[in-house]
């Protein structure tokens, strides 16, 4: 490691009544970085375990039978697989987008976002099993022109997800790079501290290298948002609307890729919440970018509902048997249950909650309405994919007959729960590997910060970034 000066504690500000400066954002950080509680191990234990009995119930049902003919019964875990795009995928364009913004309230949240990068190495295997569970593109409709279309579509979408998680851990690695160098500095001295240092020893922080830095986070970035919306529309193309015959609707991927950007918010107010609820970055997550971000939720909410609003009046008012056969499949008849809940919790919830100013101006608020999104956009993944695997006849002209819901068995909870655990303890051990607050972005914001007096009181003035 270069001899970096020793960092100085000159910079502080009123967070909620409470003093905050940058020598304290190393301390804390640092500090839960490296200790390893026994209410951490306790979490790991139970989520491996959890995740074990996913992968026993994935294995038995590769033995009740893997194959195209066997589809149907591969529903729930394709919807897995959904959720963990939508929500995981989604998540690191919280800290690209809000980066891209200059704002200040965001700079809790980027880290949180970004650590999501790792899950992707879940989703990517995950997505694996299905592509041999997607028939040929011949004699039914699909975005792909014909099969002489080199690789269609299973490898197009294979390097699709495999490029947004390559990307993603990219994005990721570069942003940490500034705070691995710290925390090999400041570190105790043991195996994660050295590796740190070795892996970062190249950064001195001058100002070649910061111009550098927001380059290439700025260029992952960009990136990294044109591959989720690729990605998102060829999944629900190539998933859910190609296996059902007559199925036409060009609203339905933007109306994925939408509920992807609402769920990203979801994840990260859950996430900061829980962060927060520790005690210990209760001053680096402040109120107020609960406040900022519940308004963006509020307008993503909003859009959930036009553009479903938007998908529905043109099958209703299109009257076809194919287009009413679908709506009845998707919402109204076989699975009313789950699109009841995707619309209650995507959109009600949220919107009636943050629609008030003294609930979005709250911790607690925000986040019920995270949490809403996160469970609602689950429903939405079983309510297409399920029915969509589901279909035997793929190659008809339309949708002739509804078919009837296929109710989860015992492996598909488990598998389920196995998806929800193993990506839990991906992030898990993410956390301590790279910091989960991002040093040098809170630092950043506080250069930005002054407090003020005027007449009687004290104020916290910012400034604006270039």
């Amino acid at each position: 490691m270069p001899n970096l000066p020793p960092e100085q504690d000159k910079v502080q500000v009123s967070v909620e009544g409470r003093e905050l400066s940058s020598l304290m954002v190393t301390r804390e950080v640092s500090r839960d970085f490296f200790a390893i509680t026994p209410a951490y191990r306790r979490v790991l234990l139970i989520l491996g375990v959890v995740f074990l009995a996913g992968i026993i119930a994935i294995i038995l049902r590769f033995v009740d039978g893997f194959g195209v003919s066997e589809r149907a019964q591969w529903g729930y875990y394709s919807a897995m697989f959904a959720f963990l795009l939508i929500t995981a995928g989604s998540a690191p364009l919280v800290a690209v987008a809000f980066r891209l913004t200059k704002n200040h309230w965001r700079r809790p949240f980027s880290r949180i976002s970004e650590l999501y990068a790792v899950v992707g190495l879940l989703s990517l295997l995950w997505f694996l099993p299905l592509m041999a569970l997607l028939p040929p593109i011949e004699g039914r409709k699909t975005l792909w022109v014909s099969s002489n279309f080199v690789g269609a579509p299973l490898w197009w979408d294979l390097f699709a997800v495999m490029f947004l998680v390559i990307c993603g851990l990219g994005l990721l690695v570069l942003s940490a790079i500034p705070d691995a160098a710290l925390l090999a500095r400041t570190g105790d001295g043991g195996v994660r501290s050295r590796v740190l240092g070795a892996v970062a020893g190249f950064w001195r922080g001058t100002d070649a290298q910061w111009r550098w830095h927001r380059l290439g986070l700025t260029a992952l970035g960009a990136f990294y948002f044109m591959l989720l919306i690729m990605v998102q529309t060829l999944i629900n193309v190539d998933f859910v609307m190609s296996l059902v015959p007559g199925w036409k609707d060009s609203i339905m991927p933007a109306h994925q890729a939408l509920a992807g950007l609402q769920t990203a918010l979801g994840c990260v107010l859950v996430g900061a919440f829980i962060l927060r609820a520790t005690g210990r970055y209760r001053d680096l997550i402040p109120m107020e970018s609960f406040w900022a971000i519940s308004k963006i939720l509020l307008a993503l909410s909003l859009l959930w509902g036009y553009f479903w609003f938007a998908g529905l009046i043109t099958f209703w008012y299109g009257r076809t048997p194919v287009e009413q056969n679908v709506l009845r499949t998707f919402m109204f008849e076989s699975y009313r249950v789950p699109f009841l809940l995707n619309f209650f919790l995507s959109f009600l919830v949220p919107f009636v909650l943050l629609m008030w100013n003294p609930v979005r101006k709250s911790v607690i608020g925000p986040t019920i309405a995270g949490a809403s999104v996160i469970v609602g956009a689950f429903f939405m993944t079983v309510r297409l994919y399920v029915p969509a695997f589901g279909i035997e006849d793929i190659t008809s002209h339309g949708l002739a007959t509804v078919p009837l819901p296929i109710v989860p068995d015992v492996l598909d909870v488990f598998i389920i729960l196995g998806g929800l655990a193993g990506a839990g303890l991906i992030y898990m051990l993410a956390i301590k590997i790279i910091p989960i607050m991002s040093i040098w972005e809170i630092k950043e914001g506080l250069l930005y910060q002054r407090v003020r007096p005027l007449l009687r009181s004290r104020y916290l003035v910012l400034g604006k970034p270039d």
